[in-house]
């Protein structure tokens, strides 16, 4: 959610600003804007543009710009209408600071009355105004001092870049709640809200921790406490490529995403199993001392969670186990103490709900285990045990690859937990891993049906509502097939476990509404099929997704079948096949899949 890009060096910093601008699309934005320092006047110049990157880019191309240190910015509103002069960077009044700011400033109201009766004008709609405008207000010619007096009046969360027209072999960078990465190159320095950003010129990278100031030159970076002392940070070298974060071939990220999907699952489930990291950490929890575990994610994460409720449930007849939405987790004073295991589930480790369940729950004694796709993220350092999906970076919106290698990872836990606590034997255990092992040939299996897949998705661009259903796991999966759509096709569509159907909703089945239904839960299936037929006798259009092969197909009844496998792992196969749903439907519609409006890649708001 919005991006920031910024560069002090050797080279013409425009350029490298928008080229780090397009790699941040993906966060969701709906302005962009860009400052440079002009050695020539000793100012800044600013420009800032409703709509897409391409407008800001079009605009730039009949102004010189010429100068080797700036900011960019990429605005998802909150606080304003998406406009051009609501757009970042923002200056103070005497344009002698700028700067750019990714997250919400809860006190903006009570600072900005403040400074207009000291006379300072506003002149944008927005909370991240106040920020430059408190700036220059406490600016002294000491960029350090003005940065700390800043931050500590501040209430809520920000990624800032900071440039003062003094101070023009200076950057400066500082975080709270909002990620934030500093890039070293050979011909210059960064401050990125994501490695993607910065990984054309380098795979060096700091990590900013909350309240750490950095302090960038063109040869330097510096890192100081918010009491000005010198603070050492270790860099780390960041292992995609640049070719992972690119789309190549595809027409979209997200179809690149979904084919990756057997590699990123066999990385993740060797990394868990055949001494990796992730296994040396899932052999350190000591799964008996707790007599609760809560998950708790946001979006797909969440769903990510329903499942493994399921399979938790199946496997470790856990006394207790509950699934949260993180963004109610925080608020519902939950009860959890020192016995409790809480499992956070985030793609990106920064969704401010998530962060936020953390803390609550350390705070009141809990454990933190954290399942996360980025290194250095704040819920990764955080959490008192860390499991990472090597899924790679995932560009589009709509996450894939990351939901798969979750519930891999979540499958891995249930079996080893279920073993430690001896509810499933040492063969028991050898079989199950053997099952989780064969997913990615069976995933790739599915990928070979695109055509089949495309053909069907071609002939459902025409309803306005498309419901999926399901009994047991299948019901979970359904969960994430239904938001999938919605996300990228702003088709409505609701998931219901089968049984609900004629508690209410079956009110909506009518001539030519489109269910598609998931059956792989073989004591479930007659159920099912039960439900499959009383929403074709209203009408309806049937998709089953299913590995059973005694359906037979129907004017009124198509089915798509994906490999066998065992029950609970089997959402790992259904979702492959809602996922390629989604994308031929959304592209079939003209879509704007990777970039779906009103979206942010990672929520670092509430």
């Amino acid at each position: 959610m919005c991006g920031i890009i910024g560069y002090i060096g050797s080279e013409n910093a425009a350029p490298i600003i928008i080229e780090g601008l397009k790699k941040l699309e993906y966060r969701g934005y709906d302005s962009a804007g860009i400052a440079v320092y002009e050695e020539s006047t000793s100012q800044f110049n600013v420009v800032k543009q409703k709509g897409r990157i391409s407008a800001l880019e079009s605009r730039l191309s009949s102004i010189p710009l010429d100068s080797h240190m700036g900011i960019g910015h990429t605005r998802w509103a909150t606080h304003g209408e998406p406009s051009d002069i609501n757009s970042h960077p923002h200056l103070g009044n005497k344009s002698k600071i700028a700067i750019v700011h990714n997250g919400i400033i809860e006190n903006y109201k009570k600072l900005k009355e403040r400074l207009e009766r000291k006379g300072i004008v506003f002149v944008s709609q927005t909370d991240s105004e106040v920020i430059a405008q408190l700036a220059e207000y406490y600016y002294n010619g000491d960029p350090m001092d003005m940065v700390i007096k800043v931050a500590n009046r501040l209430e809520g969360s920000y990624a800032l870049g900071i440039m003062c027209a003094d101070q023009p072999d200076t950057l400066i960078a500082i975080k709270k709640d909002n990620p934030l990465i500093i890039g070293v190159s050979d011909h210059g320095n960064f401050i990125a809200s994501d490695v993607p950003a910065v990984l054309k010129h380098t795979n060096k990278v700091y990590y900013l921790d909350d309240k750490e100031i950095a302090v960038l030159k063109k040869g330097s970076v510096q890192f100081f406490n918010m009491d000005k002392e010198p603070i050492s940070k270790s860099l780390e070298t960041v292992t995609w490529t640049l070719d992972s974060a690119e789309k190549g071939e595809y027409q979209h990220f997200m179809l690149k995403e979904i084919m990756e999907q057997p590699k990123v699952l066999r990385d993740t489930i060797r990394s868990a199993i055949y001494g990796g990291d992730n296994q040396a950490i899932i052999d350190k929890i000591d799964i008996e001392s707790f007599n609760k575990v809560v998950v708790t994610g946001c979006g797909s994460a969440y769903n990510a969670g329903v499942v493994a409720k399921y399979v938790f449930e199946s496997l470790c007849r856990f006394p207790s186990l509950e699934v949260e939405l993180a963004s109610e987790f925080r608020y519902k004073d939950a009860v959890i103490d020192e016995k409790s295991l809480v499992i956070l589930i985030s793609q990106s480790g920064e969704t401010a709900d998530t962060i936020a369940a953390m803390r609550e729950a350390r705070a009141k004694g809990a454990t933190t285990l954290a399942i996360v796709n980025v290194v250095g993220s704040t819920i990764a350092k955080e959490s008192d045990y860390c499991l990472f999906t090597l899924a790679g970076p995932e560009i589009a919106v709509a996450t894939t690859k990351a939901f798969s290698t979750q519930l891999a990872m979540l499958y891995i836990l249930a079996v080893r937990f279920a073993a430690k606590l001896n509810k499933i034997t040492k063969e028991k255990e050898s079989e199950l891993l053997s099952y989780v092992e064969d997913l990615p040939a069976k995933v790739d299996s599915i990928l070979k049906q695109v055509d089949a897949i495309q053909k069907y998705a071609s002939t459902c661009v025409v309803y306005k509502s498309i419901f999926f259903i399901g009994r047991n796991i299948d019901y979970a999966i359904a969960l994430e097939g239904s938001l999938k759509l919605k996300e990228i096709s702003y088709i409505h569509s609701e998931a219901y476990a089968g049984g609900e159907l004629k508690h209410g909703t079956i009110s909506l089945i009518e001539e030519d509404t489109l269910v598609v239904a998931i059956s792989n839960c073989e004591r479930l299936h007659g159920k099912l099929m039960s439900n499959v037929e009383q929403v074709i006798s209203r009408g309806a259009k049937v998709l089953l997704v299913t590995k059973l092969k005694d359906v037979q197909p129907t004017d009124r009844l198509s089915v798509i079948n994906i490999p066998d496998s065992f029950d609970l792992f089997s959402p790992s196969l259904s979702v492959i096949v809602l996922q390629l749903f989604s994308y031929y439907v959304a592209a079939n519609k003209g879509a704007n899949i990777d970039k779906p409006r009103n979206l942010a890649k990672s929520v670092t708001v509430e």
